[in-house]
């Protein structure tokens, strides 16, 4: 149990904070609501018929940050690797090969289809 004890004292302290923040900012904030700021906000772009539903949404800017997360949370597993590169030996070079290529088809898949250009 008490090497457990730092970690169950961490949980409890994250908890502690995030329920503490969210009591205070209920007890905190002001109330005043009005109709803008119901409105949804689309990353600058201005509320389209759609979001009352009529005519279409733009969802480019809802896809562009998917990709990047996609990307950016794949790679992120690199890291790990590179740092323990000596230890895997060939085993972990192949690994990484085959998910560097598992990385880079969607990516060229995406490139060419032209999800990477900005219009």
């Amino acid at each position: 149990m008490n090497a457990y004890t730092p970690l169950l004292v961490m949980i409890a302290a994250a908890l502690f904070l995030a329920f503490a923040g969210l009591i205070t900012s209920a007890i905190f904030s002001p109330n005043r609501y009005n109709r803008v700021k119901y409105e949804n906000y689309e990353c600058g772009v201005e509320a389209t018929p759609a979001a009352r539903g009529a005519g279409r949404f733009p969802v480019k800017y809802y896809l562009t940050a998917m990709t990047f997360i996609v990307f950016d949370v794949e790679v992120v597993f690199l890291y790990p690797w590179a740092v323990s590169f000596k230890e895997l030996g060939l085993f972990g070079m192949v690994a990484m090969l085959v998910f560097i290529f598992l990385i880079t088809v969607p990516f060229v898949y995406e490139w060419r289809r032209g999800g990477l250009e900005w219009d």
